[in-house]
Parts: structure tokens; sequence; C-alpha cells
């Protein structure tokens, strides 16, 4: 499998349902930020997640230890909304344009766009996914197989998909641990479709520290709210 199924770990199919279950799990189920098989905000907005900079940070180009070495560029800042505390930025190389927290940066490759917190402690990548490439047949077979996958390889990770109700797919990865980080992270990767063609997606992952998961999930929520892919 490509980097695509490496991002920041994986876990196994569990049938065509599949729910989120031990660890972090019961909390999501029972979070207003997962309420009826839909990611929730739970009432939190951009502006609990920024710093009114008037979308300055964006202009800057970077860390290129996050965002993929020296191919990285800006990405384009599409518009400032500072009384909603969010920047749209767009990434021209995948053709997604994402609304992220003033006060965050944004840089992009010829794969991938990134996105992170002034202290790096809240972490965005977004990719194209090619299905076929990937070995799988669809966004559901890549979800199991890409949680399976990460369950496999490092066994102190629990990882789970779940489909929420518009059809796309949740996975969890809990007690993620990562060289010179303080605690360890829970990440969540949302896929996307492609309407009527199951061989091509989208992959928004969020890595979080373990003890702000609750907001972090709220925080993909309001990410997946305001995500605009040119298919």
């Amino acid at each position: 499998m490509s980097a695509h199924l490496i991002g920041e770990q994986r876990q196994k199919e569990s049938g065509r349902r599949l729910f989120l279950a031990g660890g972090l799990a019961a909390c999501l189920v029972a979070a207003p930020a997962l309420a009826d098989d839909k990611l929730d905000p739970g009432g939190l907005t951009f502006r609990d997640f920024s710093t009114n900079d008037n979308g300055a940070s964006y202009g800057g180009r970077g860390d290129p230890m996050i965002a993929g070495g020296p191919n990285q560029v800006s990405s384009k800042v599409v518009t400032v909304e500072g009384a909603n505390g969010l920047a749209r930025i767009q990434f021209s190389s995948i053709r997604v344009e994402l609304a992220l927290p003033l006060g965050w940066q944004a840089t992009e490759d010829w794969e991938r766009g990134v996105a992170y917190s002034s202290d790096k402690r809240y972490r965005v990548l977004v990719w194209r996914v090619d299905f076929a490439y990937e070995g799988v047949k669809d966004a559901e077979h890549y979800a199991a197989t890409k949680a399976g996958s990460i369950q496999a390889r490092r066994p102190t990770v629990q990882a789970q998909a779940r489909k929420l109700g518009d059809g796309t797919f949740l996975i969890v990865y809990d007690n993620v641990k990562t060289p010179g980080e303080a605690e360890p992270r829970v990440v969540f990767d949302l896929v996307t479709q492609k309407p009527g063609d199951p061989k091509e997606g989208i992959l928004l992952t969020l890595g979080v520290p373990a003890s702000d998961a609750a907001r972090g999930l709220k925080l993909m929520a309001l990410l997946k709210q305001n995500m605009r892919i040119g298919w």
C-alpha cells in the first residue's frame, strides 16, 4: 500500500456496516459531536480555534518538516472572514478548498495540502485518493482496510471506522504515539467518495493531542461542513 494508507496509523475490516468500538469509541458514540451518524460541532465555531490576525499567518512559507520538504508552496487565501474566525484556503494542486482557523498556516505540494496551528498541536492533511491504485474497490473498502492495517501494524493503536449518514466514512485512531510528543494523539480520518465514481475520493486527516479529542472531533465537523471539492 502507498503512503496514503500509512497516514497517521491503521486497522481491519469488520463487515459491511462499520462501527466505532473500544477506547475512544464509547465517548464518540455518546458525544454531541457524533449524533445520529452525523458529525456536529456541538456549538463550537472556528473562533474557538483561531487567533484573530486577519489572515496574516497564511502569508508565510511554513515549516518544511511538516509540509513535505522543498516542493512546498503557500496555499492561496480565497477570503478571510474575521468575524467568523476563519480563512478559506485553496489547495490548488488537489482542487480542495478548506476553511481553517485564523492564526494557522497552510502549505501544499504536488500531492497534498497541509495546515497546522501555531503551536503545531493540531495538524490537518488533505489528499486526493485513487482507490484502485490503493488496491481497494471504493471508499468503504479503503476505510476498513486502512483501519485494519494500522491496527495490525501498531497493536497499541485502537482504530475503527464508521459510515456516516451522508455516505462519508470516519476513521478514528486512538493512542497514536509520536516521537517527541508529550502525550499520545488521536487522529481522525474523513473519507469522501466522488459522487458517481467509486474509484476516486478525498482523505481529510486531523491529528490532535489525546486530551483534546472531544474538541478535535468538533473541529473535524467544522472542517467537513466547510470543505469544497473540485471533482
